[in-house]
């Protein structure tokens, strides 16, 4: 698995963690990414996997207007969604671990 390969999944479960907090718009998700140190990320990255998410089920949008310009496309969680982050969470978990002994071992 290439690193790109891996950010990627990383980065989708971080998107469904961000949109699962409250529905939010693909700005604000670069915005709050880049916040926790996702700096690279942008909104041409950020909407073809949430294109990809909505195609899978993952997500649903709804168009609003904005006092601050054009409209903005709105994204929520669906039932598949939680679980697909439910499941993000428990590999990560379970990686973050996994990682942490091999690094702590071969440390000593």
């Amino acid at each position: 698995m290439s690193q790109t390969q891996m950010m990627k999944g990383i980065i989708d479960g971080c998107l469904l963690a961000i949109i699962d907090g409250k529905e939010c718009y693909g700005y604000e998700m670069a915005e709050r990414l880049g916040d926790y140190g996702f700096d690279a990320v942008s909104e041409g990255t950020i909407y073809p996997l949430l294109m990809r998410m909505q195609r899978e089920g993952l997500v649903t949008s709804v168009r609003r207007a904005s006092t601050a310009g054009p409209q903005r496309k709105y994204y929520s969680l669906t039932k598949e969604g939680k679980q697909a982050l439910a499941e993000f969470i428990l590999r990560w978990q379970q990686l973050e671990k996994s990682v942490n002994a091999v690094l702590k071992k071969e440390m000593e």
